[in-house]
């Protein structure tokens, strides 16, 4: 591995600087009692995680921080790259283990490599608060956002990346990715450049090489910047919207669990369908989609009572008597 090299020192000091503030300013907004716990850092070789690794330990100090490298086993030699990569913590004077995932499941292998991957860093933590700092910047939040554009995801998803989101924590949200290649190079950490963070079979790699390149030549610049801005209104949208729904929660829940719909009467339908969705996952219904969420809206907002709204995991939504409640899908006699 060669050191990274490229501009000048005093821009690759001031990159070292941005990333450490980033990292102070994200660790400090942190609600107790995680502000104080040790942080785990979760490590890949890249610029963006060696940058955050960096800037923790420069923070926090030598025993406040643990490092992780998940092995997903995808690529030739991934074992060895893991190992060298833990290597280069440990000089770093962070204590750091690889932790070996199986990658399967449903969804492709981008989603199940990040499920396996937020499982073993779950379980790595040094202690139950301990925040896991990941290294996403402000480009990673762009394509996130243009993503969930894509996809017709909705409001939510266009919120993006959080900066807390437990035990996630990601102080870097706001620096883009050359600032934290130029801190390496200032820092004379090698970098490790994924393969897979290059190869056009994943949609986020030719968003991140012909999609938003393209957009900042169209529009004159500035595109990563206003993604990002607009993901962070959305947020503070968001947030807002959800303390209203759960106060209309709170008032609407019956003691048995159901939900009462006298007081969501004249309640906006995308209200509604917040304290719906938020019903729902206390009653740990996933996978929801917005197909499930306007077909409840529709039973809660119009009725008549009647049962036959089926949700994931088996489930079914009943109307009766001006609540609604969950119950197993029956399934007529001889299926």
């Amino acid at each position: 591995m060669a050191p990274t090299r490229g501009g000048s020192a005093d821009g690759r000091d001031a990159a070292c600087l941005e990333v450490r503030r980033a990292v102070r300013r994200g660790l400090a907004a942190l609600p107790a009692p995680h502000r104080d716990a040790p942080v785990l850092v979760a490590c890949s070789g890249g610029a963006d995680s060696l940058a955050l690794a960096a800037a923790a330990v420069a923070v926090r100090g030598r025993g406040a921080v643990r490092g992780a490298v998940v092995d997903h086993g995808l690529q030739e030699g991934s074992a060895e790259r893991a190992a060298a990569t833990a290597d280069l913590l440990e000089r770093m004077g962070i204590p750091a283990a690889v932790h070996r995932v199986e990658v399967t499941g449903p969804g492709g292998v981008e989603a199940a490599a990040r499920r396996a991957r937020y499982a073993a860093l779950r379980a790595a933590r040094p202690h139950p608060d301990s925040p896991v700092l990941l290294g996403h910047t402000l480009d990673d939040q762009a394509e996130t956002v243009l993503l969930g554009l894509g996809r017709g995801s909705g409001a939510r998803s266009l919120a993006g990346m959080r900066p807390w989101d437990p035990p996630w924590c990601r102080p870097l949200l706001g620096v883009r990715r050359a600032v934290t290649r130029a801190a390496c190079a200032a820092a004379g950490l090698p970098v490790w450049d994924d393969p897979h963070n290059a190869d056009p079979r994943f949609t986020r790699v030719r968003l991140r090489h012909e999609v938003l390149p393209l957009l900042e030549e169209v529009l004159s610049g500035g595109v990563a910047e206003a993604l990002a801005r607009t993901a962070r209104q959305l947020r503070e949208d968001a947030d807002a919207l959800d303390a209203v729904a759960a106060d209309l929660l709170a008032g609407a829940r019956d003691p048995e669990g159901g939900l009462l719909l006298g007081p969501l009467g004249g309640v906006p339908a995308a209200l509604r369908r917040r304290v719906l969705r938020a019903w729902l996952a206390a009653a740990d219904v996933t996978a929801l989609t917005d197909a499930h969420l306007r077909a409840a809206d529709v039973l809660a907002g119009r009725g008549p009572d009647r049962g036959g709204v089926a949700l994931p995991g088996g489930l079914e939504l009943v109307r009766a008597h001006g609540r609604l409640s969950l119950r197993p899908v029956r399934w007529p006699s001889g299926v």
